[in-house]
């Protein structure tokens, strides 16, 4: 595409709807997933949407009480939770919970509501508070076990991917911008990227914090990538080429040294002593499995 395809492109995107029609996508997950609904899952889910009609955030689980969300059908949950704004259209439908009570979603990606550019961890804290939930609703039991104690729990976050981190904006050219170039300048959204940034870093913090006040940082491991370029770095670039790509970046990921966040400079810095990624990551297999055995052997 020459430079005026490029750029009618993204003036469409900008005032003309999404970027994709998002109907492959919904033909290929209807099909993989046909009538199953989050009560046929074999393990427990929690799944962060956006409800755009009521403003406010939808979490699908599977223990949820009323069963609005085990009888949702996977597929809607799915197309649901990964219509991201610009790029797919919102996705609705509809279900009926245990009293026959029927329940409408107009949802978009739940990343607008745990959304972390940076390192993720609204999607580790909301996990976090979800386990909490069940131990104070009696449906979580272990010996001795109370909400928020991250003394019995292992966090595993695996980050997607950012690109390299630099300085993107700066007060002297911002301060010329009007509405649009502060939603869309030069193929970025600096209100997104700032509001994104500033809510991720301080969840971030949070989340290290507990588990670092009580000397059990290692029970808490965060995986992620943050010097992608190129195509590499996009959300939407879908090439065998690219893909071949990201699949070496996981695999060189696990050999790097576990890293964790620097309290003071909320960047994260490699831990001496703890081996590489790789190393945590069996470290954690055995944890669980030992844990496992144990439960079995009770």
């Amino acid at each position: 595409m020459d430079k005026k395809g490029i750029y009618l492109s993204r003036l469409t995107n900008l005032f003309g709807g999404p970027k994709y029609d998002g109907k492959y996508l919904k033909e290929m997950v209807q099909a993989l997933l046909g009538n199953l609904t989050i009560s046929h899952t074999l393990t427990n889910l929690v799944i962060p949407t956006f409800n755009i009609k009521r403003l406010q955030p939808v979490i699908f689980t599977t223990n949820d009480v009323p069963n609005v969300s085990k009888n949702a059908l996977l597929s809607d949950v799915c197309l649901g939770t990964s219509a991201a704004p610009t790029y797919l259209p919102p996705h609705y439908f509809e279900t009926k919970d245990t009293v026959g009570q029927t329940h409408t979603f107009d949802l978009v990606d739940g990343g607008v509501a745990a959304n972390n550019p940076k390192m993720w961890s609204l999607q580790t804290l909301l996990a976090i508070t979800q386990v909490s939930k069940e131990i104070l609703m009696g449906r979580f039991k272990l010996a001795n076990m109370q909400p928020m104690d991250s003394t019995r729990m292992l966090v595993l976050s695996l980050g997607t991917g950012v690109g390299r981190l630099e300085e993107k904006y700066n007060a002297k050219d911002a301060a010329k911008w009007g509405l649009l170039r502060w939603v869309y300048n030069d193929g970025a959204s600096p209100l997104l990227d700032i509001y994104g940034d500033a809510s991720s870093d301080m969840v971030d913090i949070h989340v290290s914090t507990v588990f670092q006040s009580i000397s059990n940082e290692q029970n808490y491991l965060r995986i992620q990538e943050d010097g992608l370029v190129g195509d590499a770095s996009s959300l939407d670039v879908a090439t065998e080429k690219n893909l071949q790509t990201l699949v070496q970046i996981g695999a060189d990921l696990l050999k790097k040294p576990v890293s964790r966040v620097d309290l003071e400079t909320g960047r994260p810095v490699p831990v001496r002593g703890e081996g590489t990624n790789g190393d945590a990551l069996a470290r954690f297999a055995k944890l669980l499995s030992d844990e496992n055995k144990f439960r079995h052997s009770n």
